[in-house]
């Protein structure tokens, strides 16, 4: 199985296509972590590779994997990543 790309290898790699010096691809990736942060609540869209969305879950039973016991875990709001279908395709190979 292949390794996954490391922060600098990406940087790099960007760097490189973009014909951009590695400082100034830091900046664009620091000031979108930024930008997705602070609109993740009302949604944020990478067009052509995914979006962050806020998701509610219910409250459902589980149980504790050391004694089997049932255990109640509370509703709680999440933040899922969906990876556009084109994406996904490309990626696992599909028509």
């Amino acid at each position: 199985m292949a390794k996954m790309m490391t922060k600098p290898a990406t940087i790099a790699a960007l760097s490189q296509k973009a014909n951009l010096s590695k400082k100034q691809v830091v900046e664009v990736l620091d000031q979108l972590i930024a930008l997705a942060t602070k609109e993740a609540k009302n949604g944020f869209v990478l067009p052509g590779f995914g979006k962050l969305v806020l998701a509610n879950r219910k409250a459902r039973m589980g149980r504790n994997p050391q004694t089997g016991e049932p255990i109640k875990i509370p509703a709680k709001r999440v933040l899922k990543f969906r990876i556009t279908k084109t994406l996904k395709d490309t990626v696992l190979g599909r028509k």
